[in-house]
């Protein structure tokens, strides 16, 4: 289940949108939306108020050994590589062998930035000692991929922690092992998990937007915790917990749910952004169960956040992905992400979305015919609708009235033109969640973009504009140019004059909407800008076709003049509505005699 939250970026995107659409609604298209939403189960979820500290504090009756010789252990396969200490057990490098950050740097997870990955293990009535405290032997089980540390709790007890890795694989296995010679029985331990994520991409605002902690539970929904300010949350029945760097993820899997787990996320890139080096800190306290042998195992992915890629190990990791909820996520889980996986089999991953946009374009293109038909239809009423306006222009349900038997006469709906727009939405919307979230086009070069999944800069301009940036992208603006081309060629001869009521807004909206894509995709992905021009110009050029060779005005006409000859059919919605404003004017006249 997801959570509502509000991401004020990614409302202005939807709200941007919305706005091109319900301009479109202006001339028979329309519409809105909102980010990843649904309702989570208060059962599940309790705000806390004032979270208690999620590094616990740890009791150790160990004297730190100042001639303890520290070992690295390295683990290692084709996929990733640790570095595991024996002094604490604590992992000091992550590294993912595969990739490279925006600088071409070697990706690490952990290097040198805050990180925890300890167990509070109580050791007496009232108190703790923490594995990071302790000191460990190493013993090697499978050169490369798998250790086993040993360190002493007290004289009675010790305490082993193993690692296992398998060949090409993501996943880190874990155990935990408690042995005490005086045969007591430890129930419950807690897993101190934290991380000062790293910034891997050019624009860290548009990183830190889908940098985020996330949570499943055992029925395989998945849940989302806000990535802005500081955030505590209490969350029972959990079955995995995600810190997600945009493209890159750790994931905490556990055999068993876990209840009362404590989780935190705070924003660290701040308002000045352009040099930071992280973007989000995770924090996770989480209460874990021992088996009768005081024994307790799970597993670790570390690698990239690729919805193809999750969805092979069967255990619902790919629901940490968001990729839109309802019918939105159902679009990009059972038709874009296949189809763009198939495209990429064989042509590039520019010219692939090229060729998902004129996909989209032809399946859809019954609605955009069914649309601009109703444009033209409006368009030949239109005198006769100013004719009614200055006839009735005082008594609006007159107006009204005359209004809907011109509609009726001319066999003409306006609405006509909103349906297809309204059954248009889920696939604009789905698209505006699907290009932030395809890893596949990391990296991915086509013409002056370097990177698909990041901006397309052109020039950097060496200082920040709010709400801009510090660099020029072109992509967006050539998605600006198309938009405004559009509504300017939607509205030319429809555009109400400005004596008339709306007309000014819908100047201002056909100037206001390339402005607003212009600034706020400036440091969107590439891609997506990508997808906006196509799609524009393929709807420019599909409307000339229709426009030209397809629909005739004058036939057009002669259908109206001909509809207007034919009697009025008794009976519908136009006649119930017709019949209720009729019994509303006679009562407005009733109560003025």
């Amino acid at each position: 289940m997801e959570e509502n939250r509000f991401d004020p970026l990614q409302f202005i995107g939807f709200l941007l949108i919305s706005g091109i659409l319900m301009f479109w609604f202006y001339d028979n298209q329309s519409n809105m939306i909102e980010n990843q939403e649904e309702i989570v189960d208060d059962s599940q979820i309790e705000v806390v108020e004032q979270p208690s500290n999620i590094v616990n504090s740890s009791y150790n009756d160990y004297e730190d050994n100042d001639e303890f010789n520290e070992e690295i252990i390295v683990l290692e396969n084709s996929n990733i590589l640790l570095e595991i200490s024996t002094k604490g057990a604590e992992i000091k490098k992550l590294l993912l062998k595969d990739f490279y950050n925006y600088n071409d740097d070697p990706l690490f997870l952990i290097d040198d930035n805050k990180s925890i990955f300890s167990f509070n293990i109580p050791v007496g009535r009232n108190s703790k000692i923490n594995s990071q405290d302790l000191n460990y032997t190493a013993e090697i089980i499978d050169e490369n991929l798998s250790v086993k540390l040993k360190a002493e709790i007290d004289s009675r007890s010790e305490l082993e922690l193993s690692f296992f890795l398998s060949d090409n694989s993501s996943i880190v296995d874990f155990e935990l092992d408690i042995i005490d010679n005086t045969n007591s029985n430890y129930e419950n331990v807690e897993l101190i998990w934290g991380r000062d994520s790293f910034r891997n991409s050019k624009s860290i605002d548009y990183e830190n937007r889908y940098t985020a902690l996330s949570y499943g539970f055992e029925n395989n929904k998945d849940s989302y915790l806000s990535v802005a300010g500081i955030t505590n949350k209490v969350i029972d029945n959990v079955n995995w917990v995600s810190f997600r760097e945009h493209f890159f993820s750790s994931i905490l899997i556990l055999n068993n749910e876990s209840n009362q787990v404590e989780i935190s996320s705070e924003d660290l890139s701040g308002n000045d952004a352009l040099d930071k080096k992280f973007t989000k800190r995770f924090l996770a306290n989480i209460p874990l169960s021992l088996d009768s042998n005081s024994q307790l195992s799970f597993s670790m992915y570390y690698g990239p956040t690729d919805y193809e890629t999750l969805k092979e190990y069967n255990l619902n990791l790919e629901n940490s992905v968001p990729i839109g909820w309802g019918i939105f996520g159902w679009l990009n889980r059972f038709i874009f992400f296949p189809l763009f996986s198939f495209l990429t089999n064989y042509f590039s991953y520019g010219i692939s979305i090229i060729l998902m946009t004129i996909i989209v374009k032809v399946a859809i293109s019954p609605l955009t015919y069914k649309s601009y038909l109703s444009q033209i239809k409006m368009k030949i009423l239109k005198p006769e609708l100013e004719i009614i306006n200055e006839k009735f222009g005082d008594d609006p349900m007159k107006k009204q009235q005359e209004t809907m038997n011109l509609y009726t006469k001319s066999g003409a709906n306006p609405m006509s033109g909103c349906l297809p727009a309204f059954l248009q939405m889920p696939i604009f919307f789905a698209l505006f969640t699907f290009f932030p979230v395809a890893f596949s086009l990391r990296q991915k070069s086509f013409l002056w973009a370097d990177d698909l999944s990041s901006y397309d800069s052109i020039l950097d301009l060496g200082f920040y504009i709010p709400l801009y940036g510090d660099h020029i992208s072109l992509f967006p603006i050539l998605a600006s140019v198309a938009i405004f081309f559009y509504t300017k060629m939607t509205t030319g001869q429809q555009m109400m004059s400005p004596s008339q009521t709306g007309g000014v807004n819908m100047k201002v909206i056909m100037y206001m909407m390339p402005i607003m894509m212009l600034f706020f995709f400036n440091n969107y992905a590439s891609g997506l800008s990508l997808y906006y021009f196509i799609s524009n110009l393929l709807t420019i050029i599909l409307m000339l076709v229709i426009k030209n060779f397809i629909i005739d005005d004058q036939k057009v006409l002669s259908e109206i003049e001909e509809n207007k000859k034919k009697p009025l059919k008794v009976g519908g919605f136009r006649a119930r509505l017709q019949k209720a404003l009729e019994e509303a004017e006679k009562q407005k006249k009733s109560r003025g005699k």
